[in-house]
């Protein structure tokens, strides 16, 4: 009893702080750039819109039009990407699973490069960024169901590959025909992330994916942890491993999809967060998901923030969460061979 109260106080402790954390990174966040703006400026400004007052000017233009919306949308993103990397590792117990293990970060790159290609809007661009990931996933799951084998995890895993593999092709070869002084930088610069044509409109459009994702994740959270025993433990638990990893995949595909059509394709964020966590407060989900996922939001902003103020030009995140992230994995990978934690 002693124990489960430590460690719930423990859970709400980490919380309470990395909530606090991700505030500040948010009001810091919003004074850095170009036009610097002060902390008693942003607060004020919050404040009068709270309250319903008129504000106006180009303080105000530059935070509610520009700063606030590109914050928001990488703290969704990143906690995003961390909740399905969390969702993923479990399924598939293996804490170097990231979220495009099955194609789904490839498929969206290819909806949006065939947008970028046909010349559409960034509405429509995004519309089949966000198709592209779910059909690829929907391709491997009709690949696997094909192949009947007792390791069906295993199967869905290589289908995954393979499909990602003929997204990738396919990929390729859009860029080799579009147009190079138009078409192909576009591309080049949305499968590396950015946020620079973030605009409150997107963060509006991606909340009802990410809710809908996040409920089943939310209510199932317990059956993860049966599940983490392996299937024939599960079973005799009265879990049904196959469903449950479907639905989870399903939610896990949907939110990253949602996060990938708007920021692009952003690596490493779904693969090291989660496991961060994890050694915060433990393998339990249903610990292990608010952690993970105010981890990944603090994590995103701070990249977001080192993206647009590091040099004079926008460095892509994916160059970012890269160079923080491969020192992380290396970290991982010595930590693999204990086993799944």
């Amino acid at each position: 009893m002693v124990d489960n109260a430590l460690s719930r106080l423990a859970r709400w402790g980490w919380i309470a702080s990395l909530s606090l954390a991700l505030l500040g990174l948010i009001v810091l966040a919003a004074g850095i750039g170009a036009y610097p703006i002060s902390h008693i400026d942003i607060l004020s400004h919050l404040w009068l819109r709270l309250l319903g007052g008129e504000v106006s000017g180009q303080v105000d233009r530059i935070l509610f039009e520009i700063r606030f919306p590109r914050i928001a949308a990488s703290a969704i993103v990143g906690a995003v990407l961390a909740a399905a990397g969390c969702a993923y590792q479990g399924l598939f117990r293996n804490p170097l699973v990231s979220p495009d293990i099955l194609g789904v970060s490839t498929g969206a790159g290819l909806g949006a490069a065939l947008g970028i290609l046909l010349s559409l809007s960034i509405v429509a661009i995004q519309v089949m960024a966000f198709a592209g990931g779910l059909v690829t996933v929907a391709l491997v799951y009709a690949v696997a169901n094909m192949v009947r084998h007792r390791e069906a995890t295993l199967v869905l895993v290589l289908a995954g590959v393979v499909i990602g593999s003929l997204a990738g092709a396919t990929l390729s070869l859009i860029k080799v025909l579009a147009d190079p002084y138009d078409q192909l930088p576009a591309i080049t610069f949305w499968l590396l992330g950015s946020f620079a044509s973030i605009r409150i409109a997107d963060v509006v459009a991606v909340i009802p994916a990410v809710v809908i994702s996040l409920i089943p994740m939310i209510l199932l959270r317990w059956r993860m942890n049966v599940l983490s025993l392996g299937d024939e433990e599960a079973r005799a638990l009265g879990v049904h491993p196959s469903r449950l990893r479907g639905i989870l995949v399903i939610a896990a595909t949907l939110m990253t999809a949602a996060a990938v059509s708007i920021a692009g394709v952003i690596g490493w964020v779904g693969l090291i967060v989660p496991h961060m966590a994890r050694l915060l407060v433990g393998p339990n989900f249903a610990r292990l998901l608010p952690v993970a996922m105010l981890m990944g939001a603090c994590f995103l902003v701070g990249i977001d923030t080192l993206a647009r103020t590091l040099t004079t030009t926008e460095t892509p995140i994916g160059i970012l969460t890269a160079f923080f992230g491969a020192p992380v994995f290396l970290f991982l990978l010595a930590r693999s061979r204990r086993g799944w934690q």
